[in-house]
């Protein structure tokens, strides 16, 4: 039997990612030095603030964000003593910069990219794929162009992360924004309502719970990049448990995996009760 020849798509992607690296830093350069110094200033904030304060700042804002509802606030409040107690507090602000500066990109793109959806039928059908490939495609290989193109350190974890975790908010904005009834598009029509006026004053404010859902999901996806990132250089939580990992070390591993579960748990009830918040 005739073998049929093989695709040489490992030979392409590695032209391709050679030629890019030859003759796109002009392109990559730039983003890097941007988001390292945003992600750097990010983490020299918050570390620079008394861990007592920032405890206190948190717990503060969950009490009037959940209009005075105390469990998530004492939640949050032993939860954030325990991490600095065990040490990790340094750690867990690195984390927390890396998990709002690549949640932050993936929401500022990912929105007008729904809303995009929404509106143009070729825009969807040509994106949703994208969005498959990017949410199917093991989170492992999205570090080796990362790596290739921006080095290794905090840049190529948030590069990552991006990409892993833009695909909820993109499918949820435009699936929030499709679901608002005809009837109502009809009635804002009847009034004169332009494009603009029906999206912001119509449209948005009835999908802004799946919106938040979607958020909510992309907040969470980039926290479950953070242990990925760190075998990047990415500083924070992830580089304790990796080492805890390699050297088989249980009781380290599970101390930074607990201070991991405690940031989730605060960020995704935060998250959630903003929701609640804007509905009731």
């Amino acid at each position: 039997m005739t073998q049929i020849p093989q695709i040489p798509i490992i030979k392409w992607c590695d032209i391709l990612v050679e030629w890019l690296r030859d003759n796109a830093q002009w392109f990559f350069e730039p983003i890097k030095d941007g988001l390292n110094g945003l992600v750097t200033g990010i983490s020299d904030g918050l570390i620079a603030i008394p861990p007592l304060v920032f405890i206190l700042i948190i717990v503060a804002l969950i009490i009037f964000i959940t209009r005075k509802k105390f469990g998530l606030a004492i939640f949050a409040l032993l939860g954030l003593l325990l991490i600095q107690n065990l040490g990790f507090w340094e750690d867990t602000m690195l984390t927390l910069s890396l998990i709002l500066t690549a949640s932050s990109i993936s929401i500022i793109i990912g929105i007008p990219l729904g809303i995009w959806m929404s509106k143009n039928k070729t825009a969807q059908n040509v994106i949703t794929p994208i969005l498959d490939f990017m949410q199917t495609m093991p989170a492992f290989v999205y570090l080796i162009p990362a790596v290739s193109f921006f080095g290794i350190g905090m840049v190529p974890g948030i590069i990552a992360s991006v990409i892993f975790a833009m695909p909820p908010v993109v499918r949820l904005t435009n699936l929030g924004i499709r679901e608002v009834s005809e009837e109502l598009i009809e009635a804002a029509n009847a009034f004169g309502a332009t494009p603009t006026q029906k999206l912001f004053k119509v449209q948005l404010p009835l999908a802004k719970n799946t919106i938040m859902a979607g958020v909510n999901q992309t907040i969470m996806l980039s926290l479950s990049m953070v242990v990925i990132a760190s075998m990047i250089g990415a500083d924070g939580l992830g580089v304790e448990v990796f080492r805890a990992v390699t050297r088989n070390e249980a009781g380290q591993g599970f101390a930074s995996g607990l201070a991991i579960v405690i940031l989730a748990m605060i960020l995704d009830r935060i998250t959630q009760s903003l929701n609640t918040r804007k509905d009731s």
